[in-house]
C-alpha cells in the first residue's frame, strides 16, 4: 500500500507524527510533503527536528516540486491524507488551485478517485468553512475532524490523539489497535 501524507500548517502536526509512526507499523510506503507552515508548527508545538519527521516517511518532497511524481495520476496511490488540513489548505483543494505539491496531490487524488481524506483543524468554522467542505466532500474527499471521544477513557494527550489516528487508519480498513473500540455492556 501506498499512501501520501500532506501536512499543512493547522495546529496538530502531532497527528502527522502518530499517523506516520503508525503507518510505518504497517509496512505501509508513505510519502510526505510539508507546507512552509507546517514545518513552523513542527518546531513551535513539538520537540521533533524536521529531518526526523522526514526520516519517519519513505519519501519527502519539497513542496514547490511540482514534477514530484505524486504530482501525476500515472504514479499509483491507495489514496492521501491530509493531517492537519488547514482551512487555507481545504479551501485550494476545494477550488483546485494547484499551485503547490500538496495541493496538486490532493487534486490527482480526487481526480483519479482515490480516497482523500481531510482532517480539518479549525473551530469555530465559519460557513465559509463549511461550504468549502460540503464541496470537497461532494468531490469525493472524507472530511475526518480530529474530534475526540471519551467512551475509551484517554488519560493522556497520546490517547486522544490516537483515537483520531485510528479513525484515520480505520478508512483504509487497517485496526491500528489503538483504541478500545466501543462495545455494547
Amino acid at each position: 500500500m501506498k499512501i501520501i501524507v500532506g501536512v499543512s500548517g493547522a495546529s496538530g502536526i502531532i497527528y502527522a507524527i502518530q499517523l506516520l509512526k503508525n503507518l510505518r507499523k504497517f509496512n505501509i510506503e508513505t510519502h510526505l510533503i510539508l507546507s512552509k507552515w507546517a514545518e513552523y508548527n513542527l518546531m513551535h508545538e513539538t520537540s521533533v527536528q524536521l529531518d526526523e519527521m522526514k526520516a519517519m516517511a519513505d519519501f519527502f518532497y519539497d513542496n514547490s516540486d511540482l514534477s514530484a511524481t505524486i504530482a501525476s495520476g500515472s504514479f499509483f496511490t491507495d489514496g492521501m491524507i491530509v493531517v492537519p488540513c488547514s482551512m487555507k489548505t481545504l479551501a485550494a483543494i476545494t477550488y483546485g488551485c494547484t499551485d503547490t505539491l500538496l495541493i496538486r496531490a490532493a487534486d490527482v487524488t480526487l481526480k483519479e478517485k482515490r480516497k482523500l481524506v481531510l482532517v480539518p483543524r479549525e473551530t469555530p468554522l465559519s460557513i465559509i468553512h463549511l461550504r468549502n467542505m460540503f464541496a470537497v466532500a461532494q468531490a469525493g474527499a472524507m472530511i475526518l475532524p480530529p474530534m475526540p471521544a471519551f467512551y475509551h477513557h484517554p488519560t493522556t494527550i497520546n490517547d486522544i490523539v490516537d483515537h483520531t489516528v485510528s479513525k484515520i487508519l480505520d478508512q483504509w480498513g487497517i485496526d491500528g489497535g489503538l483504541i478500545h473500540r466501543w462495545e455494547k455492556n
